[in-house]
């Protein structure tokens, strides 16, 4: 079965870098979207990046473009996801998650389309 595992997560000041590594584990489709997903405290989970490794397309919510890149390497299967000019409101735990046998073009970041969830890594930048 197909796990996740986040890594990464830091406290780190405001401006500056950080990149969030998930590595996935165990059997493993040759298609699957990825994803990374943010929980600020008390809010709800957000859709931050998405890859579809079949197309290779992106996509990004509109807080986090031009800051955040999402890349994979597939000899290690593991994506990143790497953060610039982080701001306070960054500040939750960042949650990478997979949707098996993904074949389509483009990627979404509904929750409900993901079937595999990783514990978690926590990012923080203080105001």
């Amino acid at each position: 079965q197909l796990q996740v595992v986040e890594s990464g997560g830091n406290l780190v000041q405001a401006g500056k870098s950080l990149r969030l590594s998930c590595e996935v584990t165990g059997f493993t489709p040759d298609y699957y979207a990825i994803a990374w997903f943010h929980q600020a405290p008390g809010k709800r989970r957000e859709g931050v990046s998405c890859l579809s490794t079949l197309s290779g397309n992106t996509l990004y919510a509109d807080s986090v473009k031009g800051r955040f890149t999402i890349s994979r390497d597939s000899a290690k299967n593991t994506t990143y996801l790497q953060m610039t000019n982080l701001k306070p409101e960054d500040t939750g735990k960042y949650y990478c998650t997979a949707q098996i046998n993904f074949r389509g073009s483009q990627c979404t970041l509904l929750t409900y389309e993901y079937d595999e969830w990783g514990q978690g890594t926590q990012v923080t930048v203080p105001s």
